[in-house]
């Protein structure tokens, strides 16, 4: 995994493009980790997870060192861990998380890339869920995450059939925000970035949970902390600034606090 900072914006990068990024273990452990600094970092306003190389985002787990890594009952257990860990930091991030999508984004990646709260690709970006062509069951709470997003029917299509979806068909579906030609991509993502790191950090992490509470069943959500959340809005020091900026007629100078 790489990760740098850059103008507000942290980067984390899938980085084995050999195997088409496919996540090693000690890819998953690295996850956490890296997104915890993130979260740390009060100068991070966004966070953008990429692919290295220029044929795939994750393409799934990297199955060549499972001999070594998954062939006992404990190394599993060990292993499902570490993969856990790493998809619940990315979901419970409280800062904006945006997949920068390009080739092939399948099974575990597709997964992976579920947890950002915005999916932009590239218009060569392929998308699917083999495991009915392995023989592999599927959690309900990575069903019902896809669900969330593109529907039961989309949701039963993508598993049922196991195919790969282009760019243009995941749009469609809603499974990404929108589709950009490759040439554009990073850039697209770079001002998309940009813009949101310019806004209220305390209103944009409010308004994350929000949505995330919405997509939980009525019993397990949390609507207490966002009306706290709220509340810090309104109590806050870039809520003076923001109605200072409006009235001067200038960008406005948030700082999160």
């Amino acid at each position: 995994m790489l990760a740098h900072v850059e103008n507000g914006v942290g980067w984390i990068s899938f980085n084995q493009p050999r195997k088409h990024n496919a996540v090693s273990y000690d890819m998953w452990v690295s996850i956490p980790e890296i997104i915890a600094s993130f979260a740390a970092d009060v100068g991070v306003r966004v966070v953008v997870m990429k692919g290295a190389g220029d044929k795939a985002f994750v393409s799934g787990a990297d199955i060549s060192e499972f001999e070594e890594k998954r062939s006992t009952e404990e190394q599993i257990k060990v292993y499902e861990s570490a993969s856990d860990a790493a998809h619940f930091a990315l979901r419970t991030l409280e800062k904006p998380l945006i997949a920068m999508i390009r080739g092939f984004c399948i099974g575990g990646g597709l997964a992976i890339s579920l947890a950002a709260d915005l999916r932009i690709s590239a218009d060569d970006g392929q998308f699917g869920v083999p495991a009915a062509r392995l023989g592999l069951g599927y959690g309900y709470g990575g069903i019902k995450e896809l669900m969330h997003i593109v529907g039961p029917s989309f949701a039963k299509e993508i598993f049922f059939t196991a195919r790969r979806f282009s760019a243009a068909e995941a749009s469609e579906m809603g499974l990404v925000n929108r589709v950009v030609p490759v040439a554009e991509l990073e850039r697209s993502v770079r001002e998309l970035a940009a813009q949101i790191a310019g806004n209220a950090p305390l209103t944009v992490r409010a308004a994350k949970a929000a949505v995330n509470e919405g997509t939980r069943d009525p019993e397990d959500r949390d609507l207490e902390r966002v009306e706290k959340m709220v509340a810090e809005c309104f109590a806050s020091q870039d809520y003076e600034e923001g109605r200072r900026a409006f009235m001067e007629k200038r960008p406005p100078r948030f700082k999160g606090r």
